[in-house]
Parts: C-alpha cells; sequence; structure tokens
C-alpha cells in the first residue's frame, strides 16, 4: 500500500482510506470491527468519519453513532495509534443535526469535545469542516450556484475566527492537522492566505468528491494542489457504487443504497447511467473489476492523497482494497480519456 503525505506534514496516510458513514446502519458493531482489521492487515492505516455519521439513512436517532462504534473498536482493541483518524464538524442544515447552526468558534469548541468523547481518544489527527457556511457547489449544485449573495468580509470573517479556534484546538494537543471539505479553490486559498499571514494552521487536505463520472477537482483545484500541497481525500470514488455495475440495467440489489435513496443524491439519472455503464464495460474489455479500474484511476491522479473506500460487505471491501495491486495500461489511460471528452460531468 502506498503511503501519502499530508499536505507538508511528516503525517503519512494510506493510498485508500476506509470510510464508516455506514456504520451505525447498514453495518453493526462487529461488521466494522471486521473492517476495520481486515483494511489495517493491508496496509491501510487512515479511517475517515463525520459526527454526523451514519448516513445510510441520516436520522436524528443514530446521529453520532459511526464515531461511537469506532471509540468502541479502539476501546476494545488497544490500537488507537496505528490508525489516522478523521472526522468533520458539522456546518448549517437540519436544526436536529446539532442544532443546524453554522460553523463557528463556539460549534468547534463543542463538536471537538463531543467527538473526542464518542471516538474514546485524546486526540484527532485530521479535522475538517464538512461543508462552508457560505454554501457549496458540491452535492450536484454546480447547476445552480451562484455566489452574488455571498458576503466577501463576513466570509474572511468568519474564516479567520475559525482558523483561530483550531490554532486553540491544535496547542491543547486535541487537534493534529486540519482540512476542509465540499471546498471551492477560492474558499481553500483563503484559508491558506490567512493562515499564513497569522501563523495559524494549516489546511493539509480537501475532500471533495472525485470518480470517472464527477472530475470537477481536475481543474482549478488540481493547480491548487500542486502548488501549495494540499492533497485530496476523495469522496464516492466508486460514485455510490455506480462505478462497480452493481446498478447496470436498472438493478437494484438488496441492501443497497439505491434501495433507500433512489437516485443516489442525484447520481443516478437518466444522463448518468448510461454513461456509467460505458465505464463498467470499458474495464470487462480490457479485462478489470470496474471497481478496481475506478480506484486505480483515482489513486494514480497526481493530486491524489488518499482515496475513501466505503463497503457494507467484506467482499466489497476486499475487491476494493485489491484495487492497489491495478495499474492501469496505457491503452485504458487513453480510452478513459476518451469516454470523458464525450461525457465530462454526466451526474
Amino acid at each position: 500500500m502506498k503511503m501519502n503525505r499530508l499536505g507538508r506534514t511528516d503525517t503519512l496516510v494510506s493510498e485508500l482510506c476506509l470510510g464508516s458513514m455506514t456504520w451505525g446502519t447498514q453495518n453493526t458493531f462487529d461488521e466494522a470491527s471486521e473492517q476495520i482489521a481486515y483494511a489495517l492487515a493491508n496496509g491501510v492505516n487512515f479511517i475517515d468519519t463525520a459526527e454526523m455519521y451514519p448516513t445510510t439513512p441520516l436520522t436524528e436517532e443514530t446521529l453520532g453513532e459511526t464515531e461511537n462504534i469506532i471509540g468502541q473498536w479502539f476501546a476494545k482493541t488497544g490500537r488507537r495509534n496505528e490508525v489516522v483518524i478523521a472526522t468533520k464538524v458539522t456546518g448549517n442544515g437540519k436544526a436536529w443535526m446539532y442544532g443546524g447552526q453554522d460553523i463557528t468558534p463556539e460549534k468547534i469548541r463543542v463538536s471537538v469535545d463531543r467527538s473526542l468523547k464518542r471516538l474514546q481518544t485524546d486526540r484527532i489527527d485530521l479535522y475538517q469542516l464538512h461543508w462552508p457556511n457560505r454554501g457549496s457547489y458540491h452535492f450536484r449544485q454546480n447547476w445552480s450556484f451562484d455566489a452574488t449573495s455571498q458576503n466577501t468580509e463576513a466570509v474572511l470573517e468568519n474564516i479567520h475566527a475559525v482558523l483561530l479556534e483550531l490554532d486553540a484546538q491544535v496547542k491543547a494537543g486535541k487537534l493534529l492537522h486540519i482540512g476542509l471539505s465540499n471546498e471551492s479553490c477560492w474558499g481553500t486559498s483563503q484559508f491558506l492566505s490567512i493562515a499564513k499571514a497569522h501563523n495559524l494552521p494549516r489546511v493539509v487536505s480537501i475532500q471533495n468528491e472525485y470518480n470517472l463520472m464527477n472530475r470537477l477537482y481536475d481543474l482549478d483545484l488540481a493547480e491548487l494542489s500542486h502548488h501549495e500541497n494540499v492533497g485530496l481525500l476523495a469522496f464516492s470514488p466508486l460514485g455510490a457504487g455506480m462505478l462497480t455495475g452493481k446498478y447496470s440495467d436498472g438493478a437494484m440489489p438488496k441492501g443497497s443504497r439505491r434501495t433507500m435513496n433512489m437516485n443516489l443524491g442525484g447520481r443516478y439519472t437518466d444522463a448518468s447511467e448510461p454513461v456509467c455503464d460505458k465505464y463498467v464495460n470499458l474495464a470487462r474489455e480490457h479485462g478489470v473489476d470496474p471497481a478496481q479500474m475506478a480506484l486505480a484511476f483515482c489513486t494514480s491522479r497526481p493530486f491524489m492523497a488518499s482515496a475513501i473506500i466505503g463497503a457494507t460487505t467484506m467482499e466489497q471491501l476486499k475487491t476494493n482494497v485489491e484495487a492497489v495491486q491495478l495499474s492501469l495500461s496505457d491503452e485504458l489511460k487513453a480510452d478513459i480519456q476518451e469516454l470523458y471528452r464525450l461525457h465530462p460531468i454526466p451526474m
């Protein structure tokens, strides 16, 4: 398993990160424990979670249960120091989701302590802001995104205040590094410039969606990653399971995410389904597993710090982890690029 450096730090993370958002709904503690043990045994040292998980489905009753499960595993096994643990502070949204409030210094103070307690640890290795207060173009919001209502002065004041609080949390030993999620190039640049101007913690990563059918990161953010050493943590590298081929021809496997969310958060549409099938068929034409091709593509990108894999079964997890053994041929890369030019943003 290849290891990548988080930003300009000495922290190394595996090129695949174990996602956890099904733990507490689709997966039990025992199943999550089996996943963690297998991942660690096969070179994965990185687990990503969030205070709002699980999300399959997201409910008030299960809020925070994923962090609880990870904390129980740490307490049971004593293997906390073998894991780089990443979690996130939830931003504005549903009132029952931690008050639905913006990310503020006060919110961070409460959420950090709450996550530490659930995770049964004294530190969080990577603390991420789940989405910006001002809004985001991610999760299919790119089709209607409009930044003209944003108040630049208020945004920059909030970033400075948040960085001051994160600095205090780092100095208290509760956080090691900080990252962003569902962010833009401009937003990330502001965090970097304000941190530099005031000697505050530097962003080490951005967790955004990235896969064969969603390559928004390839442009401005890829350039930022290169020059600023801020790597991508790609979520949904399999397009919520679409790129495995399990939903081909309208299939609806029992217990799959589509049984709970028919359009997979706007990913599964009349426009995206045939393009997905083209990628799945392309993998099979080249004699490779579709899921492994999708993951190998992600990990081959020069800006990738880690691709976040999620699984509800051990069979799925093993397939995903074994993707690190696949090297895409030049011919397959060319065929992927040809498909991309024809269908750049189908979801």
